[in-house]
This record gives structure tokens, sequence and C-alpha cells, in this order.
């Protein structure tokens, strides 16, 4: 079982090099960062669009930019592997996200993970000119298009939504194909059917969801596409810090926990890594 954690970097908030720094000294796995692009203050959508659910943290709305801050990180660390938990695809250009991933994957040598995701905020959607029931089609086709951009000298793509004439685009990933690909999303068979198409992971939150009870679906779609599960990566994203539950998801067959760290200046994070990092030392 690795360790790692998942994180709001902003502008409040210990910055991201010097808490990968002590996530690499600790013997941490990864690092994955979050991402909005803004929240805008109508908060017609409620959190996670969960009608009842509580009052959005401030968090939200100060993050800082993923790749920027993970491009950071890659000059600074050596083996703390870095991931995006997650990337909002369908409210980016396509392109210039291939060109983003490539590099963050240059630049740390392959240590990136690609943890995306369909979104949630309907308002922040609109504002990039994305409408909520188009975003499923939109993250697959934009996946399809990234993927020819990685893959091939000269890529092209044409789907139903996006086209790509033959074009030349450089860096491509150290990692082949591509770096891994993992979906963080709630469970269902629409999402499975997607992860088992073009991803390379499932990344739930435990916490939210009976990950348990669905493994069976899960293992059906990827055997669909001639797949295996035991290949697939499970990540456990916003785990408790609970050892025992730890070991419960191993045997489930997760591949990594990730602890959510509080966005927090450094006198409160820190210690937090010193009491963790007991724990992976177990």
């Amino acid at each position: 079982m690795r360790v790692g954690v998942a994180f709001f970097p902003t502008d409040q908030s210990i910055q991201p090099v010097p808490l990968a720094e002590a996530l690499e000294h600790h013997g941490f796995e990864s690092l994955w960062l979050t991402e909005h692009s803004h929240i805008p203050a109508s908060r017609a959508t409620p959190r996670g669009g969960v009608e009842g659910a509580p009052p959005l943290p401030e968090e939200y709305w100060r993050t800082l930019d993923q790749f920027v801050s993970l491009g950071a990180v890659a000059a600074r660390t050596e083996r703390l592997r870095l991931g995006t938990g997650v990337t909002l695809v369908a409210q980016r250009d396509p392109i210039w996200l291939a060109k983003q991933v490539a590099t963050v994957d240059l630049l740390s040598g392959g240590r990136f993970h690609f943890g995306i995701g369909y979104g949630w905020n309907k308002e922040e959607m609109a504002h990039h000119g994305v409408a909520y029931g188009e975003r499923r089609a939109l993250l697959a086709e934009k996946i399809g298009l990234m993927k020819a951009l990685w893959t091939q000298d000269e890529a092209a793509y044409d789907g139903e939504l996006l086209h790509l004439e033959p074009s030349w685009a450089w860096p491509k990933p150290v990692q082949k194909p591509h770096p891994p690909i993992h979906m963080g999303s709630a469970a269902g068979p629409k999402t499975f059917a997607a992860m088992a198409s073009f991803c390379d992971g499932w990344m739930p939150i435990v916490a939210r969801h009976d990950v348990e009870s669905k493994l069976d679906a899960l293992g059906e779609a990827l055997a669909a596409e001639g797949r295996d599960l035991e290949d697939f990566d499970l990540t456990a994203f916003s785990a408790p810090v609970d050892p025992k539950r730890w070991d419960e998801l191993e045997r489930l067959g997760f591949d990594r926990v990730l602890i959510m760290l509080p966005s927090a200046p450094a006198d409160v994070v820190l210690p937090l890594l010193d009491e963790y990092a007991a724990l992976i030392d177990r």
C-alpha cells in the first residue's frame, strides 16, 4: 500500500514546494493537487452537486494553478510522484492541457499521474462555455484527442465534438504510452464504462462511497473491454487516517491511499506530517 496526500494549495496555505519537500523527506509516495478555476459567487450549485451539502470552504476559490505548482514541485523533488486530484478536463482546452501534462511528466522524469473528473459546479462550467449535460462526452473526446497528441508524431483526431487536423506537438510524455489516467468520480454503469474505455485507474472518495460493493461492477466493465481489474490502479481518495482501514482497502485491491491535508499554513500542516509519517513507518 502506498500512502500519499491530496491538498488544496492556496495563497493562504503552506506552498506546494515546501510541502512536497517535507512529504518526500517523510517517505510519502505522492502529492495530488486539486483545482477550480474560480467559484461563481451565486453558489447556485451546492457543494459536490448534493442538495443539503455543507457550505463550500473558502479554499475552493483560492486554489493555485495545478500545473504551474507541479512544475515547481518537479524541480525541487526527486522521488515524490505528482498528481492532479482532479483536473476538470471538460473546462480546459485539450491541446494546451496535453502539453501541460507532457511537460510536467518530462520535468519530473516520468513521475506524473493524471487524475481527471467530470466536475459538479454548473456555473463554473458555464463560464467556460460547457453545458453540464455535455461534460461526459466532452471529457471523453478531449482525452481521446490528448492521447493522439501524446502518442502520434503527426497527431490527428476526428470525433463528434472535436476535430484536430494532422499536427505536430511536443514534448511527448516520458511515461509510455502516456501518464496513467485516474478517474475521480462516483460509481455507476456509465462512469465504469468510460473508465474501462480510456482510463488506467479509479480514484473514488472512499469516505463518501461504498467502494467494496462496486468493485464487481467495475471488473465486469473492464472485462467487456478485454481488461482485468487486477491491472487497474485503485486509489482511495480522502482516506481516513486509520491504518486498519488502509489494510482493509489493500485487501480489496487498492494500491494507494490519499490523506486529505487541511488547506492551512505550515505550522499546522507540518506537525501533521510528522504524525502521519509514523503510521507509514509501521
